[in-house]
């Protein structure tokens, strides 16, 4: 015979699912639905940040909470009561115990004083989570479920509060980053899992401008810390926990510097003994490796090693060393592409794959939700002029809707949107690198008859590559030269004001 009677039965099976579900997707309010019945309140499909109203909450939130609050007493003497009960009532039960605490005590997760405040979350958890005469399958340590409780406010303030969108994409992409850090099974990470994901690399694929760094970031600031019940701590890692490189910036030499570290006298110019970001970082942290398809073949097969064995030697040196951290690497390079021209290896991109996150375009965005395009302006307004953009922010939008096509694709993504911003604040106008691509026919004629010099053709042809790719990167592989020198190229064309030479778009 149940413990519970049917609607407890369903308050616990729906509460206990809320505190296990990814909160970015539209599980999330379906279940706060089946929690409240006639008191729910809509508020859009999904969970994203209102840029417009930043302390806003979610409308059912409270009333779940209070609900809980006041059933709780009631259902674990439900338990204390029965004579027969069922290893998922249990589990239920304690899981809407989790839902609890955590919602508790969330508030004062982002203050300090986190050592005092476990003292409390303690207490708490001995007078809920005993139930007398009573023993749970797979009993959590109240240390670690703090431990997990503090990782949870961090990830999900790190990814909601900076993916702006209530688009589709942009909730897919918040909850393909949660996954990331928690895979699509909270239960299973929460026993045994969270001691594993630091092994396992995640590789962000996107187009150009698309957040790829800020998305590794919520990844790298959402590992797991262990709390020690004992000094009543955090185990925080006293070294830099997020180690970013951007590899079309640096040589092959000084990425392998970089990375790996090196031994004094290795190569011209190493005058002493340094340690890589693989050796430097601690075990919660993350190294970062952006434009991850600049990197040479020599540095792959390193690279590959890495991953498989977690062991490395530093440049001119054969002893062994250990990598301890995550990685996190970022492209937007086709690798499926790559490889097959040769410029990537397979091996290493099915070591990388086995978490893999794709960022959308803004154009995918817009075309699902064109009103978020009101909230991005909103957002990179105020993160460019502060308490000023409110008068700023219509000048802004006037300037957009008068002068580019609704449907323009934003070619640069929100790299691009940002700077638009920027220049309509500084100089009330923008000129989208489209738009400054001239005719077909002007460009022939000046061709023709020989009225360009080297250098302004090779503006011009990088300029156009550019405008196709939207990615300086893949221009440099289409043209065959280095990704400083396309974008060099690039910016002198638009600092030239001559566009009525070059190509269409």
């Amino acid at each position: 015979m149940s413990a519970f009677d049917e609607s407890d039965r369903h308050l616990l099976e729906s509460v206990a699912g809320l505190g296990y579900c990814n909160p970015f997707l539209p599980e999330r309010v379906e279940l706060e639905r089946a929690v409240l019945g006639r008191e729910f309140q809509s508020g859009g499909p999904v969970w994203s940040a209102s840029v417009s109203d930043p302390d806003a909450t979610r409308p059912n939130v409270p009333p779940i909470t209070r609900k809980v609050e006041a059933a709780i007493g009631r259902l674990q003497q439900c338990l204390v009561d029965a004579s027969d009960v069922q290893p998922d009532e249990l589990a239920c039960y304690a899981e809407t115990v989790h839902y609890l605490l955590y919602h508790r005590y969330y508030p004062r997760f982002a203050g300090a004083g986190k050592q005092y405040l476990y003292r409390d979350f303690l207490a708490d958890w001995n007078r809920l989570c005993q139930v007398p005469g009573k023993r749970f399958e797979y009993p959590l340590e109240p240390s670690h479920l703090f431990a997990c409780f503090r990782q949870i406010q961090r990830a999900f303030h790190g990814i909601h509060d900076r993916i702006i969108g209530n688009s589709m994409p942009a909730a897919r992409l918040r909850a393909s980053i949660w996954q990331s850090i928690f895979t699509h099974d909270m239960r299973r990470y929460r026993r045994a899992l969270y001691r594993k994901m630091g092994e396992f690399p995640t590789l962000i694929t996107g187009p150009s401008g698309t957040g790829k760094e800020l998305i590794a970031r919520a990844i790298a600031g959402s590992r797991y810390v262990p709390f020690d019940a004992d000094r009543l701590e955090f185990l925080e890692p006293s070294e830099e926990s997020f180690l970013p490189m951007n590899l079309a910036a640096l040589s092959p030499t000084l990425i392998e510097s970089e990375l790996f570290g090196h031994r004094r006298g290795s190569f011209t110019g190493a005058i002493g003994d340094r340690r890589g970001w693989l050796e430097s970082c601690p075990e919660a942290g993350s190294v970062f490796l952006d434009e991850l398809g600049e990197m040479e073949h020599s540095i792959q097969v390193k690279l590959l090693r890495v991953i498989e064995t977690r062991r490395f030697s530093a440049v001119g040196d054969t002893a062994v060393r250990a990598f301890h951290g995550k990685l996190i690497a970022a492209t937007n390079r086709d690798l499926p592409r790559e490889i097959r021209a040769g410029r990537f290896r397979e091996d290493l991109y099915y070591r990388l794959c086995a978490d893999l996150v794709q960022t959308p375009s803004l154009a995918e965005q817009l075309a699902d939700s064109p009103e978020v395009l009101h909230e991005l302006l909103l957002y990179m307004t105020r993160r460019t002029v502060g308490d000023e953009a409110a008068r700023c922010l219509p000048e802004v939008e006037s300037w957009i809707g008068e002068n580019l096509p609704k449907d323009y694709a934003w070619p640069g993504n929100y790299r691009e949107l940002e700077q638009c911003v920027r220049n309509v604040i500084i100089r009330r106008s923008y000129r989208p690198l489209k738009s400054a691509a001239p005719q077909d026919g002007e460009f022939l004629t000046s061709f023709r008859t020989g009225a360009m010099t080297a250098e302004e053709l090779l503006a011009r042809y990088a300029a156009q590559v550019y405008q196709l790719t939207g990615s300086y990167e893949e221009a440099a592989r289409r043209m065959g030269l280095d990704r400083r020198t396309v974008k060099a190229k690039v910016e002198a064309f638009l600092r030239s004001g001559t566009p009525s030479l070059g190509l269409k778009g």
